[in-house]
């Protein structure tokens, strides 16, 4: 395979964590994107993402991971942190029930700031604390049926399903892009190769199509 410089794409897709303080969003962040945790994170302050590019098909995705940077202490996310977003992983602490209560508020607020065809994970994070679970994987994931979302039970410690749940929201962008892309056809009101394909609202863009990847 010819080599293929690091910010060199076919898509970027923005995917945002949420959910409570202390859930464990940072060091899914790290995990994925740096292969790192650490037992002494604190919560995060400022806005902070990170990237990471994993082949779908035989296409190149960056993903830009946003995490709240300690809003949600104050229940205070903007709406530019949602803006864009394509992907969420909404997190909570296996340990915790309260931080699994609170899932709906989360979900409710991502819904009202995002498209309709935004991709959902739940993720039950610390599943690696078995001694000191609060919240059975079955209710988890009949909720996650309810809603309509995707569910994994993840351990950033152990790195356990990270790897899984973050590549499987990318996977899941990527088709609904690709299903809208193919639907668009020879529409001469589609936009020419190389330019923005959005799966969010006119203002958003969503997903950047490189001119370089539509070259035969």
């Amino acid at each position: 395979m010819a080599y293929r410089a690091e910010d060199d794409y076919d898509y970027l897709f923005k995917v945002v964590l949420i959910g409570d303080s202390g859930v464990g969003k940072s060091n899914l962040l790290t995990r994925f994107t740096r292969n790192e945790f650490s037992l002494e994170s604190k919560s995060t302050i400022g806005v902070e993402f990170a990237t990471r590019s994993i082949h779908v098909d035989d296409k190149v995705v960056k993903a830009q991971i946003w995490d709240t940077a300690g809003q949600e202490r104050y229940r205070a996310i903007t709406s530019a942190y949602y803006r864009g977003a394509v992907g969420a992983l909404v997190v909570y602490d296996v340990t915790r029930h309260v931080t699994f209560e609170n899932v709906e508020r989360w979900l409710r607020e991502l819904k009202d700031h995002t498209d309709a065809n935004i991709v959902i994970m739940l993720v039950g994070n610390k599943a690696d604390l078995r001694h000191l679970r609060a919240v059975p994987s079955e209710d988890a994931k009949a909720f996650a049926e309810r809603e309509n979302t995707f569910f994994m039970e993840t351990s950033a410690l152990e790195a356990m399903n990270v790897e899984d749940a973050f590549t499987e929201v990318l996977s899941q962008i990527y088709h609904v892009v690709s299903k809208k892309a193919l639907d668009i056809g020879d529409d001469p009101a589609a936009p020419p190769k190389g330019k923005t394909i959005s799966v969010g609202s006119k203002d958003d863009v969503s997903a950047v199509k490189k001119s370089t990847c539509c070259s035969s």
